[in-house]
């Protein structure tokens, strides 16, 4: 079966979000919670992902190339409104992985993911958010060697590089700490109870 058509579909949810994305970020609205139009987005580009993979399965490499692939995988990673979608894809990315057909980055990415959003610790401390001291840090992680020993079969860098790299491009992205830490914690929680995280 040929899935040129779907490849390219799969590719243009992946550039609508990342162009949505670069507006609100140069109008400064990106960082000031999670933005209505950027969740509509998700929410949309997720249930087309989720038709998608009721005809065909999980787009994996063999089937949609590496570049749909990907793409899928970040509507995925996006989808944090909808729970049972990213948890089910999960599943199916994890089976990808073991068979060779996905990017094993993917998965530790959206593991560490849901995780976060579940309130438990991750395993690789890809997801940062703002600390105490106005710094982007890395989330709960277990052990900091145990962290670095899975990044780097991984082939990714130590957290402590990755954390360098993450401020960096936050500086660049002009993002600024939230005001008001506890506020936002609370906005957060109360979000995650709503869409069913919690």
């Amino acid at each position: 079966m040929d899935y040129t058509e779907i490849s390219h579909q799969i590719i243009n949810l992946k550039n609508a979000d990342l162009q949505l994305r670069s507006q609100l970020i140069h109008s400064g609205e990106l960082w000031d919670g999670y933005h209505p139009k950027m969740e509509k987005l998700h929410i949309k580009n997720a249930e087309t992902l989720q038709e998608i993979m009721t005809k065909i399965g999980y787009p994996t490499i063999s089937k949609v190339g590496k570049e749909a692939s990907d793409a899928a995988w970040l509507i995925i990673q996006h989808a944090i409104s909808r729970p049972s979608f990213m948890k089910n894809s999960l599943v199916y990315l994890k089976k990808a992985v073991e068979q060779q057909d996905a990017n094993p980055y993917n998965l530790a990415y959206l593991q560490d993911r849901i995780a976060i959003l579940e309130g438990r610790q991750q395993l690789y401390g890809i997801q940062f958010d703002w600390d105490e001291s106005g710094q982007l840090s890395p989330l709960p992680y277990d052990d900091i060697a145990k962290v670095n020993q899975r990044r780097k079969k991984l082939g990714m860098n130590t957290l402590s590089e990755q954390t360098a790299i993450i401020r960096t491009r936050a500086k660049n992205e002009n993002e600024k700490a939230p005001q008001n830490l506890k506020e936002r914690k609370k906005e957060y929680d109360k979000w995650r109870k709503k869409v069913g995280w919690i």
